[in-house]
């Protein structure tokens, strides 16, 4: 494709990717831009997309969609009305954008915009694993020269755990547990210490993913848990506030895994009054232990993606507190995009990026 126009990695259905070139993007509103992309990371939905051809709605024959959300890149063109970005910029990009029009839109959820245009959604919305990707100026965030192209890739997945934490309402002294130690349950993990939690714990199968939440995070306030699949939740939750002196148990707790048992475990381990946040995406049917949740009087909140101000406190954090560098386990060419997937599926690392085309 080295004569290629916009080479672009589009997807048919379950492990059916090609490459192909696409039409160059045209601005026709005076506040887009295009960005030549530079990295695209690799998420548990895209895999699951791999997998499966999509999640609520599909890939086809007929409607192939180019793959990736998660991207950083250089502003290559700007509309006529765009004077806060310029040709040769750096960006992180925000990947949907809502029609600024509807109730949620107008109530400050743009998230919740039921028109919103995301990368790498179906039927029609293309996403990142291109050359060139147009979008709206104010989607893009311009990073300070402090952070690599291939850091600014995480600011996406950052965003979301800064959503999280925020709905979590972490307040300092908070003891705080997190399901899942992949990119947003570190992070979730992480922007807690940064919003004043006295412990983070955790928690996860894989030990390789505890072993980096431990340096990540920091012994001082950070603490590491692996359940025992043997065990009901219930029981995994009871061993855990046991064995790290948890009291009456944790004031937050976040599932970042989307693991039914870890949901179940997530209300277990909380005290009376205790906050539980969903931020991770799993099966859309399972048993949950309401009474337990009635009984404790817990409030539960779900996640979804991320809103108004996120962005710019990801940037933040990523320039003031986070070593996001960490993540970047593996870069692989862009020719190679699925061999990123199976990376990914097989559980290697922690974040596997994708190089955009030359």
């Amino acid at each position: 494709m080295n004569s290629a126009v916009n080479p672009s990695c589009l997807l048919y259905g379950p492990f059916d990717a090609r490459f192909e070139d696409r039409p160059l993007p045209e601005i026709n509103d005076p506040n887009d831009v295009i960005v030549k992309i530079a990295y695209t990371g690799v998420c548990g939905s895209d895999v699951h997309f791999w997998l499966h051809g999509g999640i609520r709605a599909f890939v086809s024959e007929t409607h192939p969609l180019t793959m990736g959300h998660e991207a950083s890149g250089v502003i290559h063109k700007v509309g006529s009305a765009v004077t806060s970005l310029a040709p040769g910029d750096k960006v992180a990009i925000e990947p949907g954008y809502p029609c600024r029009r509807c109730g949620p839109c107008k109530s400050g959820r743009y998230n919740l915009c039921p028109e919103m245009k995301f990368a790498a959604a179906p039927p029609k919305v293309h996403g990142t694993l291109t050359k060139y990707f147009l979008l709206p100026a104010d989607f893009c965030y311009k990073i300070p020269d402090t952070l690599s192209l291939t850091e600014a890739v995480l600011i996406e997945p950052l965003a979301v755990a800064v959503h999280t934490v925020r709905l979590a309402d972490i307040k300092p002294g908070h003891r705080v547990i997190v399901y899942g130690a992949g990119t947003v349950g570190l992070l979730c993990a992480a922007v807690a210490r940064e919003f004043g939690a006295s412990q983070v714990i955790s928690v996860d199968i894989l030990e390789s993913k505890l072993s980096f939440a431990r340096k990540f995070i920091g012994e001082s306030i950070g603490r590491t848990a692996m359940p025992d699949r043997s065990l009901s939740a219930e029981d995994n939750a009871n061993l855990l506030v046991q064995n790290l002196n948890l009291g009456e148990g944790a004031n937050i707790a976040i599932d970042a895994s989307g693991a039914e048992a870890s949901m179940q475990a997530a209300i277990y381990v909380l005290r009376r009054g205790g906050t539980y946040v969903q931020a991770g995406m799993g099966k859309r049917k399972i048993e949950f232990p309401i009474a337990e949740m009635c009984e404790k009087e817990i409030t539960a909140k779900g996640c979804f993606r991320y809103g108004p101000g996120d962005f710019d406190l990801a940037i933040h954090l990523a320039t003031s507190k986070l070593r996001l560098s960490e993540f970047v386990t593996k870069i692989v060419p862009f020719e190679q995009a699925p061999e990123a997937w199976e990376t990914t599926k097989r559980g290697e690392g922690i974040k596997t990026l994708i190089k955009g085309p030359e």
